[in-house]
């Protein structure tokens, strides 16, 4: 009797989960499955060995690697100390700055890219404001180029950094702080030698959602880029859209995707032998 009830309570999850499993098959992992069967159409890789070693493709590969690295070290600088602001300030300042955090989120990317698109533009806000000042004697060239990408993406997933650092470094012991600087040390080896070690589980999962996420962002280098920023998203919305050419877009989404999943494991693998 005991071993029937006991049968049926570790069936409980499994029961409680299929529904989810079930939700997942369906919408992720059979799309999936039908992009890896149509990049391999015929049983031929030659559309792996086309994007793979085509030194064109190859190149916008790389090109989005590095702007994804870019933007997750801009936003590991400007979220850290925002992160360290909501954690250490008092609770009303802090559900204020969460506040002002989450707030973009109501907001669609795709009208946030268009506002930086008016913000940065010839005659935008930022132009007006450095002519104006006498910074600058023409108005810089902020769109249509890697510079506009890189701050449409940082606008859009800085929260994405901020979130897991404010989560670890609100876990943190403060008494750990000072009992450093009782034991002689001074604030920068107090932060060098016990704060930044504590906090590289926040830095770590941080970083890995912003690059993992920068890698496939579409929007943003679509419109702030003019068509000159080509990430491998917009390569591939380029394939289906303009050359109807699905073989090879899903061929790019699978290496898009193994990219992301090989990221994401080493990324995993240094938090374990960290701790």
């Amino acid at each position: 009797m005991s071993v029937l009830r006991a049968s049926r309570v570790d069936r409980e999850p499994l029961l409680h989960a299929a529904l989810p499993l079930a939700f997942l098959g369906v919408l992720f992992l059979y799309p999936v499955a039908r992009f890896l069967l149509i990049s391999v159409d015929g049983g031929s890789l030659a559309q792996y060995d086309k994007a793979l070693f085509d030194g064109l493709y190859l190149r916008v590969l790389a090109d989005t690697f590095r702007i994804a690295l870019i933007v997750t070290l801009i936003t590991l600088i400007l979220g850290y100390p925002i992160a360290y602001f909501l954690s250490s300030a008092p609770p009303r300042w802090a559900t204020v700055g969460l506040v002002f955090l989450i707030l973009p989120f109501w907001t669609s990317v795709l009208i946030r890219t268009y506002a930086w698109s008016v913000i940065l533009g010839r005659n935008g806000v930022v132009n007006r404001l450095l002519l104006s000042s006498g910074v600058v004697d023409e108005p810089l060239r902020l769109l249509n180029n890697e510079v506009g990408v890189l701050i449409g993406m940082v606008h859009v997933l800085l929260p994405y950094m901020v979130f897991p650092l404010y989560a670890v470094m609100r876990r943190q012991d403060p008494t750990l702080l000072l009992a450093s600087q009782g034991l002689g040390a001074s604030g920068p080896q107090t932060f060098w030698r016990v704060y930044l070690p504590l906090t590289v589980p926040g830095i770590l999962a941080g970083t890995t959602l912003v690059f993992v996420l920068s890698l496939g962002f579409f929007i943003t280098p679509a419109v702030l880029g003019g068509g000159k920023v080509i990430m491998i998203a917009v390569l591939i919305e380029q394939q289906v859209r303009e050359l109807s050419n699905w073989q090879f877009a899903a061929a790019l989404s699978t290496v898009l995707l193994a990219a992301a999943l090989a990221t994401y494991g080493l990324l995993n693998l240094a938090l374990p032998r960290h701790r």
